[in-house]
């Protein structure tokens, strides 16, 4: 039974060895980071001005992957219909404004809109 649960195990996850690799150069690394922004940022006001530019930069970068996307689609997503992907922005940004700019309610509701018109397609 602890043959057929290692194997399983081993299947699915890949070599061990590569796990620890990635464990230790993947995960760790940016854990520091986030920790130390943790420490470091915990007493910052939300009204700050550097926090405002962070938002700003933030939000930009989102656009500009979200514009890469729509322009130049990787992968699977290439074979998504131009009008599709459009319009799932279109919604996305629609549920944005409609939320008082909720970044979050506008990529889950721009990304629930491509799936299921990828869906409706079949």
């Amino acid at each position: 039974m602890s043959d057929w649960l290692a194997n399983s195990l081993s299947s699915f996850f890949g070599d061990p060895h590569a796990l620890l690799v990635l464990v230790i150069a993947g995960f760790l690394p940016n854990e520091v980071w986030r920790m130390l922004g943790l420490w470091l940022g915990g007493g910052v006001d939300e009204g700050s001005e550097a926090l405002i530019w962070v938002r700003a930069v933030a939000t930009a970068i989102l656009a500009g992957v979200i514009a890469q996307i729509l322009v130049q689609p990787p992968g699977a997503l290439a074979s998504v219909p131009d009008w599709l992907r459009y319009g799932a922005v279109a919604a996305g940004f629609a549920v944005f404004m409609l939320t008082r700019r909720s970044i979050f309610a506008g990529v889950v509701s721009g990304e629930v809109a491509m799936v299921a018109g990828k869906w409706w397609l079949g």
